[in-house]
């Protein structure tokens, strides 16, 4: 039966990597019954890690939905990856979710990526509850856990259930709002260690629910009891404006109590109708929002594609209207109609066929031919454009090659299709090294989907270091003559040019005639220039293109029988030659114009690494609470800096670059280059 958007709770999922999503998804699927065994992440057999590489690696690395139904609400979960190489997993599933879970562990302090969770949470208002897990391992502690978050984010973090602990085990809970201790399903009295706590908790919670609306506040301060309908509203009111966090706690792989949890989910958490709506263009170009509403013509965005060597699948979220088998939609982004053939309602890799799905709730559909993660399918009739997915920019990049000869293209073209599954690579060849190169958010991801090559597509690859563009130029005027001339027999060559060679210091080539006299007759000239805009293209020095020079050409000669374009060209590429070495070469390095962001007390080692990086400082700023430090350094320090800002700030830090400009490479370095290409071009001789 179809789910109206009062009854659909959508939920992602998210914290740091191996603090227990997967398997909180697994205890909520078991303990609701909508699986028959409670699967283990170690064991391999969990519903959201079904790709080989994630039993293999036993974490996630792509983002799975599922359902379950817990009274008359069905609950969409979105389980994400934790690890940073995959966050345009977790920005997927946050586009399209009403709410999240934050999970984390019982560890005394505040994780990475439970602090970036919540930052991101609070970026885009999000509501987001806090799931304190692991609380029977040995030296876990709850209650330091939560002090942490409250130092942390003070006046945001407030306890909704405290868990009974007796022995270093939970024993049980109490709800805090309805002031109510549980053991085993059974009500038993509040501890008296906890009293204290859950009075404040609650007393909290009651002024907090009351301020969320005028006649709630007056019965509140009148002196009067508030129902508990009027408190879970109130507090529903405010966790659904991110006002503040709510945190429980359990044990992810024992589903004991998770009916706290649950009930809260279907009391406080908002709906699908109550959502935050998605932001779209319209058919008249205007930009607009769209709130969830079953009224309207269909409307729905693909979040997430899973491809494999027999198709794709898309993952979608209806968003206004319903969607039915058979239905023919429009995608605006392919600008090409679909046709909805087969519909899923789907649990991991599980599908069970659907006949339609009304707005708010989630999907899948297969055979779809031009649709890919984030586009828009809606009505013939009413043609919207859903705003694109903010997926965060890829921060490295390798070079790709088949493992074995001649199978670059299989790479390419399973590579291809690996980018509708992960939208946060890029696959692009470089004109200038001739390299194929893959960039992402880190080597783990770029990695995994060379594994997953593998094992889809059945065709290896590598990754190495890919080169870096670098240039020559000159410092220094030269004159230098260039001659062809070759006779064998009847018509000869001859072709005889005198070129200025000289720095430019605008531009990266430019051609100047200064022939008086016809010594070079007119129609040789654009040959001068052609043969020298062939040669630029390979240095003197090691071979990359030269920039920033100007060659003039001031005199020559020529023969009225043997001379020809030909050797015109010819001879200005021997000029090039044998003049550009006299004209104190010299190699360049591409720079990059660096933006680090970080916590301010990591600020002394960033710019300590920028120095040893050959980087300079340009300037500081503040954002969001976060020191923004503006660098330049070469591009070829930077190759490995999104692995080593990872771990310099434990995941903490950001940054983004660009070219900027280029610059002399140092003497030493410049040495070491020119050696290792005179070795290649001996090896290859």
């Amino acid at each position: 039966m179809p789910f109206k958007k009062e009854k659909i709770r959508n939920i992602a999922l998210i914290g740091h990597s191996g603090e227990g999503k997967t398997s909180l998804l697994e205890a909520i699927l078991f303990s609701l019954k909508a699986t028959d065994r409670l699967g283990k992440v170690d064991d391999g057999n969990t519903v959201s890690d079904h790709d080989q590489e994630e039993i293999n690696r036993k974490i996630s690395i792509s983002l799975s939905l599922a359902n379950a139904n817990y009274k008359d609400i069905k609950i969409n979960l979105l389980d994400t990856p934790g690890f940073f190489d995959f966050e345009g997993e977790m920005v997927s599933a946050l586009t399209v979710a009403d709410s999240a879970i934050i999970v984390t562990t019982a560890s005394g302090g505040v994780s990475v990526g439970a602090e970036k969770a919540i930052e991101y949470c609070a970026e885009k208002n999000i509501p987001c509850l806090l799931f304190v897990n692991g609380i029977n391992k040995e030296n876990s502690d709850f209650y330091k856990t939560l002090e942490a978050f409250k130092e942390k984010y003070p006046g945001k973090i407030l306890p909704i259930s405290l868990p009974i602990i007796e022995g270093g085990k939970p024993a049980g809970f109490v709800d805090v709002l309805d002031k109510k201790a549980y053991k085993q399903g059974a009500e038993i009295a509040i501890p008296a260690s906890l009293s204290a706590q859950v009075e404040e908790a609650n007393g909290t919670l009651l002024e907090m629910a009351a301020e969320s609306d005028e006649a709630l506040l007056e019965k509140f301060f009148g002196g009067e009891e508030l129902t508990t309908a009027e408190k879970k509203l109130g507090v529903k009111n405010r966790f659904k404006s991110a006002d503040f966090i709510p945190v429980m706690a359990g044990v992810a792989v024992a589903p004991v109590e998770l009916s706290g949890l649950c009930d809260y989910i279907e009391a406080i958490f908002p709906s699908a109708g109550d959502g935050r709506g998605a932001g779209y263009t319209a058919s008249d170009g205007s930009q607009k929002q769209m709130l969830v509403s079953e009224d309207g013509k269909f409307a729905a965005q693909v979040f997430k594609s899973v491809a494999d060597q027999f198709g794709k699948l898309s993952l979608f979220k209806v968003v206004r209207g319903k969607i039915s088998s058979g239905m023919q939609v429009y995608n605006s982004n392919a600008e090409e109609s679909e046709k909805i053939a087969s519909m899923y309602i789907i649990r991991g890799k599980k599908q069970d066929g659907a006949d339609e799905l009304f707005a708010g709730d989630m999907g899948a559909l297969a055979k779809l031919n031009y649709t890919s993660t984030g586009d828009t399918l809606c009505d013939t009739s009413e043609k919207i454009t859903f705003n694109p997915i903010e997926f965060p920019a890829p921060v490295i990049s390798l070079a790709v090659c088949a493992q074995e000869k001649g199978a670059e293209e299989k790479v390419v073209a399973g590579l291809t299709k690996l980018l509708d599954e992960d939208s946060t690579f890029r696959l692009e060849k470089n004109i200038e090294t001739g390299e194929m190169l893959i960039s992402g958010l880190g080597e783990s991801q770029l990695d995994i989907l060379c594994k997953k090559l593998k094992n889809k597509f059945k065709v290896g690859a590598t990754l190495q270091a890919p080169k870096i563009p670098y240039r020559e130029t000159v410092k220094k005027s030269v004159e230098q003559q260039g001659k062809h001339k070759k006779q064998s027999g009847g018509h000869g060559q001859y072709g005889d040019v005198h070129i200025r060679f000289e720095p430019l210091y605008e531009g990266d080539f430019e051609f100047a005639d200064e022939i008086v006299g016809g010594v070079v007759p007119k129609n040789y000239i654009p040959a001068v220039e052609k043969g020298l805009r062939e040669s630029i293209v390979k240095g003197v020095l090691a071979g990359y293109p030269v920039t920033g020079l100007k060659a003039t050409l001031f005199f020559g000669s020529y023969h009225d029988v043997d001379s020809s374009e030909m050797s015109f060209k010819l001879a200005a590429g021997i000029a090039y030659r044998e003049g550009l070495p006299k004209a104190s070469p010299v190699l360049l390095e591409p720079i990059m114009s660096v933006k680090v962001t970080v916590p301010e007390n990591y600020m002394g080692d960033i710019m300590g690494d920028m120095n040893k990086r050959r980087g300079r400082i340009l300037g500081m700023d503040s954002h969001n609470g976060k020191t923004v430090i503006n660098a330049e350094a070469p591009h070829v320090e930077m190759a490995r800096y999104a692995t080593d800002l990872r771990s310099m700030t434990q995941g903490r830090g950001k940054f983004g670059m660009e070219f900027s400009r280029y610059e002399e490479v140092p003497a030493l370095s410049a040495q070491k280059i020119i050696e290792e290409y005179k070795k290649a071009q001996a090896s290859n001789a």
